[in-house]
């Protein structure tokens, strides 16, 4: 990843661009802190100030920032992630261990070969729209309603049919989705994921490096290094087909299928969401 590599050539680990990155993005009254009228020169917490949240020296602290200190222990990490309000940590406990040395078992080699007993699956659901999506969020396998519902997706090749790159790169998407905003943070905040425990995949490599080339967006939510791993919730679609729907969401990680995970839509029957995902459906048999 081109920007990776740019930000590790100054000095200091990824453990330190993380850190100084999270702590920009949360604001002395997030923290609780009490400021004076002083003018901050940049935004978010000092160095000092984190230190102190996490209960920390700032020696200490600046050490770990600048790649001096590359071992803290669990606590510390601990209480470094209670000081970000980071709602979940694995991507800094596999930052520091990289920092340290030592890495987590490396995942497997991914694959884009979908199980027929999957396929059969995704068929079984209809006409609740699924698909099945890579690590990096290649659509690997999908029933009908799971690619109508991304409006437009049907028209690219099969090889660059992918939900990050469909939510930042196609025209359509900041218009389908009622929370385009909080859907390209989700997509972001997936691969930062991914870059904590297998930096180097060629996969999200090549992928990562597309997208900071191509949208000005994900180029500015990438510095952020938000990791965000949403499973479930709501998500409501301005539909060029069948108008506005909301649908709940569920993933779901394939046993045996490393990084494989089935994403399924669901409506309760009798509700407009419901019919509108029925109708969804039934226009892919007449396309």
């Amino acid at each position: 990843m081109a920007r990776e590599r740019q930000n590790g050539s100054g000095g200091g680990t990824d453990l330190g661009s993380f850190l100084r990155a999270r702590r920009t993005h949360v604001s002395p009254e997030e923290a609780g802190l009490r400021i004076g009228p002083a003018l901050r020169r940049a935004p978010g917490l000092r160095r000092e100030e984190l230190a102190m949240l996490a209960g920390l020296s700032i020696d200490y602290y600046t050490r770990l920032e600048r790649g001096r200190e590359t071992r803290p222990g669990p606590a510390v990490v601990d209480a470094l992630a209670g000081a970000l309000r980071l709602d979940a940590h694995e991507h800094l406990r596999d930052l520091v261990a990289r920092a340290a040395g030592g890495a987590r078992e490396a995942p497997a080699t991914p694959t884009r070969s979908v199980r027929p007993g999957v396929r059969l699956l995704l068929e079984n659901l209809r006409p609740n729209p699924a698909h099945v999506v890579s690590r990096t969020s290649d659509v690997l396998a999908c029933n009908p309603g799971g690619m109508r519902l991304l409006a437009g997706l049907d028209e690219w090749p099969v090889r660059r049919r992918n939900v990050a790159r469909y939510v930042f790169l196609h025209p359509d998407a900041p218009s389908l989705f009622d929370d385009w905003d909080e859907q390209v943070r989700a997509c972001v905040g997936r691969m930062r994921a991914l870059a904590g425990t297998d930096p180097d995949a060629p996969d999200l490599a090549e992928l990562v490096d597309e997208l900071l080339l191509k949208s000005p967006d994900f180029a500015r939510l990438w510095d952020h290094y938000d990791v965000r791993l949403r499973s479930h919730g709501c998500r409501t679609f301005h539909h060029p087909e069948v108008g506005d729907l909301t649908l709940g969401y569920q993933s779901m990680h394939l046993e045996d299928t490393p990084g494989h995970r089935l994403v399924a839509y669901y409506a309760e029957p009798g509700t407009p969401g419901y019919d509108a995902m029925t109708l969804l459906d039934a226009a892919a048999d007449h396309a």
